[in-house]
């Protein structure tokens, strides 16, 4: 079964909420046109991103108002949602991105492991989970966010848990155009799984964006990319060229993890450490 995914690059004027789901409403139509039955939307793509302590007047339950709003566009335009926002639990608020189903039903819900610098830390405290699944159109699908995909060992651990399909929203600002061009392509790679990574674009208070989404292949091959203004893509991914592409790329099986447990656990694996490997 090959799954049809759109990817939206925007909305480029992103401080407003209701601009924001307005903009993720029109992305939703286009996507259910354009035959894809998920949209996958940027880090923080409801709230904005750089906003300051805006982000504590904007954070919520993972069932707020602003899920409630999200999960009405899906059921109206017939496809599922990938969005971002803060969210608040307890006393602490996470960089968060969640799942809806087309149906309105929340299928998953990540908060970033890996905060970047201080725009990160300022406001957000580390996500405590870092395999987040479920299962959509055939692929075993995780989720990731922006900063999370630049760690090797994030995706590999995705690969071991038999993600097939990493999903990154992402608000990656310049100088770092080579995380999308470079880094990116080689993490899909290395773990042999497809990646969708889904940008921001435009400015945002002190923040330029560059765009640059992309979806790509287990060979490391762009299957399609964005440039540096609003755009939605549609895309296919086909659980068969996952196939095809581990059994020319060993890596993954050819492994030693036996060498590499002695470099991670020099004085031997503590028992709890013993029981996570088993």
């Amino acid at each position: 079964m090959t799954a049809t995914v759109s990817l939206f690059q925007g909305p480029e004027l992103s401080g407003d909420v209701e601009a924001n789901l307005a903009a993720l409403d029109a992305a939703a139509a286009g996507a259910a046109a354009a035959g894809a039955s998920i949209l996958v939307t940027p880090e923080m793509s409801v709230s904005g991103y750089d906003i300051g302590d805006l982000v504590l007047e904007r954070a919520e339950p993972f069932d707020g108002p602003n899920f409630q709003r999200v999960a009405a566009i899906a059921r109206t335009r017939s496809v599922a949602i990938v969005y971002g926002y803060p969210e608040r639990s307890g006393d602490s608020v996470f960089n968060s991105v969640q799942v809806v189903d087309a149906s309105g039903r929340s299928l998953a819900r990540y908060r970033k492991t890996h905060l970047f610098g201080e725009l990160d830390r300022t406001h957000f405290a580390p996500g405590p989970e870092l395999l987040v699944q479920f299962d959509f159109d055939g692929l075993r699908c995780g989720l990731l966010t922006c900063y999370d995909v630049e760690f090797p060992e994030t995706v590999r651990a995705h690969a071991d848990a038999g993600t097939q399909w990493l999903i990154v929203p992402t608000g990656l600002m310049t100088p770092f155009e080579i995380i999308a061009t470079h880094v990116v392509p080689t993490r899909a790679y290395e773990s042999q799984l497809f990646i969708t990574y889904v940008n921001r674009c435009g400015t945002e208070a002190s923040l330029t964006y560059c765009g640059l989404s992309c979806a790509v292949a287990p060979g490391g091959n762009d299957i399609a990319r964005a440039g540096a203004h609003e755009q939605l893509l549609t895309v296919q991914l086909d659980p068969a060229e996952l196939t095809r592409s581990r059994a020319v790329n060993t890596h993954l099986t050819d492994r030693r993890p036996d060498l590499y447990r002695t470099v991670l656990y020099p004085t031997g694996p503590s028992r709890a450490e013993q029981e996570t490997d088993r």
